[in-house]
């Protein structure tokens, strides 16, 4: 069995040393510090590609590319994750406001926040950033 993964609670769980020697620091500063990237800067920011988007960190599946839509924030954003159990949410207070942070289910990765604005048929999006995620093409 991975040493990285409790097997209890299926979750992955790594010191902060392990996160840096696997991630580059623009995906540590997002995902294990809970920072963002600049918006229109990520790759995955205009990608029309169909797939699978996963966590950079754990290999989770979390969106799939055909909930995927042009929000005009500079973000990807999707209407939908594969599964409600792939994410977690939390409250976010940070900046002064209130908002609804989106962490991956399995290892605790901050992902980006979901909002009450998106399309139909949820009327959800969930703002990610790039540098949290990684395409698993078709």
């Amino acid at each position: 069995m991975d040493k990285d993964v409790k097997a209890e609670e299926g979750k992955v769980v790594k010191t902060d040393e392990e996160w840096k020697k696997q991630l580059t620091p623009e995906q540590y500063n997002v995902t294990r510090k809970h920072g963002t990237e600049r918006a229109f800067s990520g790759k995955y920011a205009q990608s029309k590609e169909p797939g699978t988007y996963q966590c950079i960190c754990c290999g989770q599946d979390l969106f799939p590319a055909d909930t995927k839509f042009e929000s005009g924030t500079g973000w990807p954003s999707f209407w939908a994750p594969v599964a409600k159990e792939a994410i977690t949410e939390k409250t976010d207070r940070s900046w002064f406001m209130s908002r609804t942070e989106v962490l991956c289910s399995r290892c605790d990765a901050h992902l980006g926040h979901v909002f009450d604005d998106g399309p139909k048929p949820t009327g959800l999006r969930y703002c990610m950033n790039s540098a949290a995620l990684d395409l698993k093409k078709k």
